[in-house]
């Protein structure tokens, strides 16, 4: 089943538990694995319970809705640090931060490259390369995006501390 038909199936459940989908991925063939991704929609950080949560609430769904002929698996994660770009909103979240990049097909003779993300708008992400131009990147074009550890990654991600 094509992972935008499982994205709509289980969207609307995981926006009323107060989440957001980031991604969906079918893996395997036999027993296939349907693999989702999901983080807070208030922005703190996920935990295994949140997962747990998720699993139980999307499994019912999709045992309800039998997306997918004989037996499969499900996987629940957040994103984690060095998440990939999914969204329009992730690309512009993370602006400033280093992203890698593989294309669908080559773009300035090139499918897979780095450099720090510049943001998106409805057609295109963009990247300033390790050269200094700037490519220019169909989000259809786009095969993989992900962000790459870093120190300031880290540093941007950390949860904030309290102070009294």
């Amino acid at each position: 089943m094509p992972e935008d038909r499982l994205a709509e199936l289980v969207s609307p459940t995981l926006e009323a538990m107060g989440y957001e989908l980031v991604r969906v991925v079918t893996t395997g063939g036999t027993r296939p694995t349907v693999q989702i991704m999901a983080e807070r929609a208030d922005g703190q950080a996920m935990a295994i319970e949140d997962c747990e949560a998720i699993s139980r609430a999307l499994g019912a769904v999709l045992d309800v809705a039998d997306p997918l002929p004989g037996a499969w698996a499900l996987e629940v994660s957040s994103p984690g640090i060095d998440r990939p770009l999914t969204r329009i909103k992730d690309w512009n979240r993370f602006a400033g931060h280093l992203a890698r990049v593989e294309l669908a097909e080559p773009v300035q003779g090139r499918r897979r490259m780095n450099g720090i993300v510049l943001g998106a708008d409805d057609t295109a992400a963009r990247l300033r390369l390790e050269d200094g131009t700037e490519a220019v990147l169909a989000l259809g074009a786009i095969r993989r995006a992900r962000l790459v550890l870093t120190e300031a990654l880290i540093k941007a991600t950390a949860p904030q501390k309290q102070s009294n």
